[in-house]
């Protein structure tokens, strides 16, 4: 099974995006992550599991995201915040850092605040309400691929919410630091909740 860790190894940039037929092809800049990439491996980009078309001098590669994949991340947006998080897909000699994460967006949430203080920064997001169910204060979720504890979780007039607390190295070593307020984010639950979950009504 393919798997990332949501562990960020370095923050790269889009440098060109063109427009194909029912897709976008995007030319990505990350030098850490192309530097054993080969066509056909897979890297998440923003947490999105995408694969490598053409490796490129200058650390860069080309990938291609299908509409399905625009439509359910915020790559549609990808103009408007092109430094995105990348990560290779783990390999079996690899320390598992995070959790584990497929690269699989189940949805996007929006920023409603961020809270500085002196040694981290609590950032409060949306929760869709398909995706509460999988949530729990303890637990992991992946933020635009950056795997992170959820430090609360709570509901305001039916929009439920849960809040993260992003350590130094975090805004440092990610895009995180950049979402403003409003700012859009894809989220992946925790797998585990998934299967827990399908297993528990099939024995209903």
């Amino acid at each position: 099974m393919l798997v990332f860790t949501g562990i960020v190894e370095e923050v790269g940039r889009i440098v060109e995006k063109s427009d194909l037929p029912d897709a976008v092809r995007l030319r990505i800049r990350g030098p850490v992550v192309t530097s054993d990439a080969s066509p056909g491996d897979s890297i998440a980009v923003n947490g999105v599991c995408l694969t490598v078309v053409q490796v490129l001098p200058g650390g860069e590669f080309t990938t291609d995201v299908m509409a399905e994949t625009l439509n359910r991340s915020t790559l549609r947006h990808i103009g408007e915040r092109p430094e995105v998080n990348l990560e290779r897909a783990v390999t079996v000699d690899k320390r598992l850092g995070g959790h584990i994460v497929q690269g699989h967006v189940d949805g996007t949430g929006r920023v409603i605040s961020r809270t500085p203080s002196q040694h981290w920064e609590v950032v409060r997001i949306t929760l869709p309400p398909g995706l509460a169910r999988y949530v729990v204060e303890k637990g992991s979720i992946a933020v635009d691929g950056v795997s992170l504890t959820v430090s609360a979780i709570g509901d305001d007039e039916g929009q439920g919410w849960f809040e993260v607390s992003l350590i130094p190295t975090t805004l440092a070593e990610t895009t995180l630091a950049g979402v403003p307020v409003s700012g859009e984010v894809n989220l992946e639950v925790d797998v585990i909740a998934k299967y827990v979950e399908r297993m528990l009504h099939a024995n209903t």
